[in-house]
């Protein structure tokens, strides 16, 4: 059958539970190896060739650079007041986490302040240094960590201001970047800001994966055909949504599915084949977790 329903299945709400020592030790691992990564890309790569990251980072890359006090001091002490905002905001794992990812990131810069640099060429230094910079904010992130309390205080200043998240960062990081046109140069700022974008396009690679999901909804008189087939040719699960068309007012099942973005092509043949004049919504899913969403073998 397509659709399916538990029965006797009782939801009973729990109270909050402490991590286990296993996902406890992993989630530790990843995050100390993504603040290194990013430490490595900043002592390494980026520094040397006077090229800044944004937010926080960017503004203690700048201040480490006109004072004689290292980087991973300004890294510790100016994110630290984004500690006490994400405990009151996000929680306190999302806290804890925040803060033993920013304590890694300025420790490892401290070790590596004396360290070769590995790029002298300042666009190898650009593509290098983002790369770097968005594997290891993104693999932080992924395990429920932030290096950069930037998010943190775009989300407060969001509840008080016209702005969303995103626009709120981008205005902080224009305003970062312009000051470092002073300080660098008009050309190290522009390196900057598409340093700035690499990293932000890899921090999306690392977060979301390679293997993107995305969900598709058919209204079709066909829609049965239409789910049987997609099961046996794609081998994917489908479910039925109940709607009502606004005009006619008559039921119809809405077909419901989620695949890899590898098998598009092959979902709207199927149901190109069937109905030519069904109506398509696709749309990008960040991630898919639980239930029975497997692939099956396909007939």
């Amino acid at each position: 059958m397509i659709e399916q329903e538990a029965v006797g299945q009782v939801c009973v709400p729990r109270s909050h539970q402490k991590m286990k020592i296993r996902s406890l030790v992993k989630r530790a691992f990843f995050i100390s190896l993504g603040a290194v990564t990013m430490a490595f890309g900043l002592e390494g790569i980026l520094i040397p060739n006077h090229i800044i990251d944004g937010g926080v980072t960017g503004v203690s890359m700048m201040l480490s650079h006109l004072t004689p006090i290292k980087l991973g001091v300004f890294l510790f002490l100016l994110n630290l007041p984004f500690f006490f905002l994400g405990y009151k905001q996000i929680g306190k794992t999302f806290a804890v986490s925040m803060l033993y990812g920013i304590f890694i990131l300025s420790l490892s810069t401290v070790l590596m302040h004396d360290l070769t640099p590995v790029v002298h060429d300042e666009l190898l230094a650009v593509v290098f240094g983002g790369l770097m910079l968005g594997f290891g904010v993104g693999l932080v992130i992924r395990n429920g960590g932030v290096l950069d309390g930037t998010e943190t205080l775009a989300i407060l200043i969001e509840k008080k201001a016209p702005f969303s998240v995103g626009e709120i960062i981008m205005i902080i990081n224009v305003i970062i970047f312009s000051v470092a046109a002073f300080i660098y140069g008009l050309d190290n700022a522009l390196y900057s800001m598409l340093t700035y974008y690499i990293a932000f396009k890899t921090i999306d690679i690392v977060v979301k994966g390679f293997d993107d999901m995305k969900s598709i909804y058919i209204i079709s008189q066909c829609n049965q055909v239409i789910a049987e087939t997609i099961m046996q040719r794609l081998g994917r699960g489908v479910t039925y949504l109940k709607g009502e068309g606004s005009f006619s007012g008559d039921e119809k099942n809405i077909v419901f599915c989620v695949f890899t973005r590898l098998e598009e092509a092959k979902m709207k043949d199927i149901v190109r084949e069937i109905d030519p004049s069904a109506f398509l919504i696709i749309s990008d899913v960040g991630e898919v977790k639980g239930g029975r969403f497997k692939k099956k073998d396909i007939h």
